[in-house]
């Protein structure tokens, strides 16, 4: 058995491509995603305490590349993805004290490969992604969960799909890499910033290295980090850098050990960052994690199935849930780390 990983109760569906949400009373939401069978509408229900999934109700739009972004209120919003139709514009919003989907205003777009991100202020900045016509866009929108409206921003400086989106602590969130264009510069390349009191966007210093696919994590200091990722020229990353947001700058921090893309990465308590699976040509099951105090990954003990496009989530206990993905995580097993 391989140090610090568990097996955990099986999927009741398998998929990738998915979301999943932690919850108010810790239990985690997934949503959606696909498997052989097609896109999904299907969602299920993660019960720490007692490793257990349930089947919940299901989304009324089968999606795939959608958001899930957990509301100050406990509802779950669901924006956009792709159905079997293609990209699709709605978004619903899930209750877990009733166990319902209701719809809610679609957005003022189609898009998939987007980001959502929950403001201070509680509304939620859905940014980027691809249209229906296989556009990459430079849109976003806000949602206001007081009433339900979908309200434009202006647009961003450079078109971004399959990128990340990162609330800093002083309240702006940050645009990194993904695929698009820009009047200037290379749009994979390039970071910009989402200031919500002026309701602005604005280009800052471009990353080191092009990349989309990749990760976005902020650290317990504020800075960020970006791992990975996928090259326009096909390449994958191992390099790493690091955003400052007292300078806006970027600096390349020590490599990873393996390049990956649709890999995950999440903050765990002790400050270190976790660094799970993804691809260079077939899935992985390695793992590595990241300290920001020395600038390094160290390898840690690989998962137990190989995976890209899971999810991983940070639980109260804790621990991180690692859910689905492609390739041989296929057979339903979720894993605990």
């Amino acid at each position: 058995m391989c140090l610090g990983w568990t097996t955990a109760a099986k999927l009741n569906i398998n998929r990738d491509c998915h979301t999943a949400t932690v919850l108010q009373n810790g239990k985690v939401l997934v949503t959606g995603g696909y498997n052989y069978e097609g896109v999904l509408r299907e969602c299920e229900l993660y019960d720490p305490s007692r490793d257990q999934w349930t089947l919940v109700a299901n989304m009324s739009v089968a999606r795939e590349y959608h958001t899930a972004s957990l509301l100050t209120n406990g509802l779950v919003l669901v924006t956009g993805g792709e159905d079997s139709d293609g990209e699709v514009s709605t978004a619903e919003l899930y209750d877990a004290s009733v166990n319902t989907w209701t719809n809610t205003r679609s957005m003022s777009h189609h898009r998939s490969g987007h980001t959502a991100t929950v403001l201070q202020s509680g509304k939620v900045l859905v940014a980027g992604g691809r249209n229906e016509e296989g556009r990459n866009l430079d849109t976003a929108e806000l949602y206001d969960p007081q009433t339900g409206a979908w309200t434009a921003t202006q647009n961003m400086n450079c078109s971004h799909a399959y990128h990340q989106a990162s609330l800093l602590t002083n309240g702006k969130v940050l645009i990194t890499g993904g695929l698009g264009f820009c009047s200037i510069g290379i749009s994979s390349k390039t970071s910009e910033l989402y200031d919500p009191k002026a309701d602005a966007w604005i280009r800052i210093n471009d990353m080191n290295i092009d990349r989309y696919e990749h990760t976005a994590t902020v650290l317990q200091d504020g800075r960020v980090l970006v791992t990975g990722g996928r090259g326009l020229a096909g390449g994958m990353r191992n390099s790493t850098e690091l955003f400052d947001p007292l300078t806006n700058q970027w600096n390349t921090t020590r490599s990873m050990n393996t390049p990956r893309y649709g890999h995950s990465a999440t903050l765990l308590p002790n400050g270190k960052v976790l660094v799970v699976g993804g691809l260079p040509r077939h899935s992985l099951d390695s793992v590595e994690l990241y300290d920001p105090s020395t600038g390094a990954s160290a390898i840690t003990g690989n998962m137990k199935k190989r995976r890209s496009s899971h999810t991983a989530s940070l639980l109260t206990s804790g621990e991180v849930l690692v859910v689905g993905g492609s390739i041989s995580s296929r057979d339903g097993i979720t894993e605990i780390y």
